[in-house]
């Protein structure tokens, strides 16, 4: 347990001395769109998934979640042999920032969420496609959610119900690659920097919304800092394809945030809207929690903020920071808009950026590992990032896991009992055998020190 401990542990990372001293808020790796929270399984079935270990028995279908702001949302899972945390709070993010993003089929399951329950909700018309006499919801959601398994972990699974059963090889049979689908609602990039007295920008809204609302920094009523289009216009609204710019006044403004901080600063605009999430978007936890693909939404409320810096002279940087699975590792992407070089230290090497350059480094990490990244740089800057690298599904089931989850308990799901008090403790993950291992041999070595212990105490009577 205390190995485990060891490689999950945090890693750190800071930069040069003499960088500033400001405490840096925690930032999760999201990308924006929709936040939620998941509140279980809620429509499912059976099925049976079949390893060298022997069979298991698992609850299958669609878990639900509800969106902060307002929504509802219908996911399945991805993560099948991963534990699926009570109340995990989950974030709408690229395939790329997930197993789905090394995964050739990715493509073929996003056919399948298109194709079946609950965007197909005519079920006799989906029973027809499928050759079945019939499906229930339940029916439909474990049929779809065998069929996902198929490709999302390369399971060797069936329905347990015959009707489910054919759906899901109608659908592991006909599905097609489509491509990922677009975000709700993002902003590229999320960090800009400069000089004061001009635009900061631009920063390009990316939304399926048909419009979005844009507010300005909390403290722009001092700062005097406002968000605006190219030409100078305030902007409270936008769209599509609409380029954001952060309004930095200069010395002679007058603006207060330079008169106190002498030119340096910065700031933060957010955009919200509300609309209907795309179908085959990736849901990743912010703890270790499995893995969702989006089958349905409702009316959702999304959101997405960008950062500004500036500063008079010297290195002015941005930084950002997203997962990229394809290089298991986190990419801290850092752009100098200054007139010297931007210096920092990571995992132990040391970056430059030059003035006016853009440079992103791949920061490697092993998997389900957390880490916690701070970047500070002059005039106080600092940036932190948390998560947790969550990029493979894990393997086979083993004939110790087997036996631990057939033991009398409810319908499990990804491994986990969906009715449990605490769904991580009991769930299944490439751990779950050597925790047994311990456990038996504990029992073994317990055993034995009662029979030395017995045959002392024998001779003593003697």
């Amino acid at each position: 347990m205390a190995a485990v401990a060891t490689v999950s542990g945090l890693v750190a990372a800071g930069v040069l001395s003499g960088a500033g001293t400001a405490v840096a808020e925690g930032i999760p790796q999201t990308e924006g769109g929709a936040t939620a929270t998941i509140n279980g399984l809620k429509t499912y079935g059976e099925a049976v998934i079949h390893g060298d270990g022997g069979d298991q028995q698992v609850a299958a279908g669609l878990f639900e979640m509800s969106v902060d702001g307002g929504g509802t949302l219908q996911t399945y899972c991805v993560d099948l042999h991963n534990p699926t945390q009570r109340d995990a709070r989950y974030q709408e993010t690229s395939w790329s920032g997930t197993s789905l993003g090394t995964n050739k089929d990715a493509g073929r399951i996003h056919w399948i969420l298109q194709n079946s329950y609950p965007q197909v909700n005519d079920l006799a018309a989906l029973a027809r496609k499928a050759g079945t006499r019939g499906l229930t919801e339940q029916d439909a959601a474990a049929g779809t959610q065998v069929a996902i398994w198929r490709y999302s972990d390369g399971a060797e699974v069936d329905a347990v119900d015959p009707q489910a059963e054919k759906l899901a090889d109608y659908l592991e049979k006909s599905a097609r690659s489509v491509a990922e689908p677009r975000p709700s609602l993002t902003l590229d990039p999320p960090a800009v920097s400069g000089r004061p007295g001009g635009l900061l920008g631009p920063v390009t809204v990316h939304t399926n919304a048909g419009a979005v609302t844009v507010s300005p920094p909390a403290d722009a009523a001092t700062s005097g800092v406002r968000i605006v289009d190219k030409t100078g216009k305030v902007i409270t609204s936008a769209k599509d394809g609409s380029e954001l710019y952060f309004d930095v006044p200069g010395d002679e403004a007058g603006g207060a945030a330079h008169a106190v901080a002498g030119g340096e600063g910065t700031a933060e605009l957010t955009v919200q809207a509300s609309t209907t999430v795309p179908v085959g978007r990736a849901f990743a936890a912010e703890s270790r929690s499995q893995t969702q693909i989006l089958a349905g939404s409702s009316e959702s409320t999304v959101a997405a903020t960008a950062t500004a810096a500036w500063a008079a002279q010297g290195a002015v940087p941005a930084v950002s920071a997203r997962e990229n699975c394809a290089k298991s590792g986190v990419d801290i992407t850092a752009a100098n808009k200054g007139d010297r070089p931007f210096t920092f230290g990571l995992m132990g090497a040391e970056h430059t950026i030059p003035a006016g350059a853009t440079r992103t480094v791949t920061v490697p990490l092993q998997e389900d590992q957390a880490y916690d990244f701070t970047i500070t740089g002059p005039h106080g800057f600092s940036r932190r990032f948390t998560g947790v690298l969550d990029c493979r599904t894990q393997g086979a089931i083993t004939t110790e896991t087997a036996r631990l989850r057939n033991e009398p308990s409810p319908a499990t799901v990804g491994g986990t009992p969906v009715d449990s008090t605490d769904l991580a403790a009991t769930g299944g993950s490439a751990i779950t055998p050597m925790i047994a291992g311990v456990a038996i041999g504990l029992v073994v070595i317990g055993g034995a020190v009662l029979v030395v212990l017995r045959r002392k105490e024998t001779r003593t009577g003697d």
